[in-house]
């Protein structure tokens, strides 16, 4: 894996521990880059008890490493070339099936990435919690609304129609929601999985991820 504290890298120890019987500390990790070598945390951290986190050997890759075999597997949203050039596969035979397998059986659609205001700024302009919020709940909405477009499509996927009503129908029409209001189950798991895996010092509540502002509802 790049790095271990990664939300992707969180998301899926977290998944094979729970919903596959792989315990996190029956891994040894190795750290690094996927195509480059070198790549060192952004974030310090100790690791955590139990668990064992190594650098991958100077000068190597990660998806090197798997093409040889010096590593069983990668934790990676990008694709490895060793997978694009037929000498690893994925670890499901159908990445889709599972995935909507889990959705059945947890109404969660794994969150990533975060918005984030210094804390200064902030307390200087609390306004601007609110206003980032609209402003990215308003991009979502466009680009959900572009996803059901038949006359000029927003991609090159002669069916994408097609596969955004199927979409809908398993998952909802609220795609990709943001702010608290029903992600609670998935922000729950995502910072217990957080705690047991060492990178939280206690259990925290998903209301305290956000901004008051961001969570109140205005009328004008």
């Amino acid at each position: 894996m790049a790095e271990y504290q990664l939300t992707a890298n969180v998301w899926i120890r977290g998944i094979l521990a729970e919903h596959y019987g792989l315990p996190v500390n029956a891994v040894r990790y190795r750290t690094g880059g996927l195509h480059a070598p070198g790549r060192t945390a952004k974030v310090r951290h100790g690791a955590p008890a139990g668990v064992e986190i190594e650098p991958a050997p100077e000068g190597r890759t990660l998806s090197g490493m798997l093409a040889a075999g010096e590593i069983d597997a990668v934790y990676s949203p990008r694709t490895p070339e060793a997978f694009r050039q037929g000498s690893a596969r994925r670890l499901f035979a159908d990445p889709r099936a599972e995935e909507e397998r889990y959705f059945a059986a947890t109404g969660i659609f794994p969150v990533m990435h975060v918005v984030v205001l210094r804390r200064d700024v902030y307390a200087a302009r609390p306004w601007l919690a609110r206003s980032l919020f609209k402003a990215f709940e308003e991009a979502r909405r466009a680009a959900a609304e572009r996803l059901a477009e038949t006359a000029a499509s927003p991609s090159m996927l002669p069916w994408q129609y097609a596969e955004a009503e199927r979409t809908a129908a398993i998952l909802g029409e609220d795609l990709w929601s943001y702010g608290l209001e029903g992600n609670e189950a998935g922000l729950r798991t995502f910072l217990r999985y957080s705690c047991e895996q060492g990178l939280a010092s206690r259990m925290l509540e998903p209301a305290e991820l956000f901004a008051p502002e961001t969570v109140e509802g205005y009328v004008v």
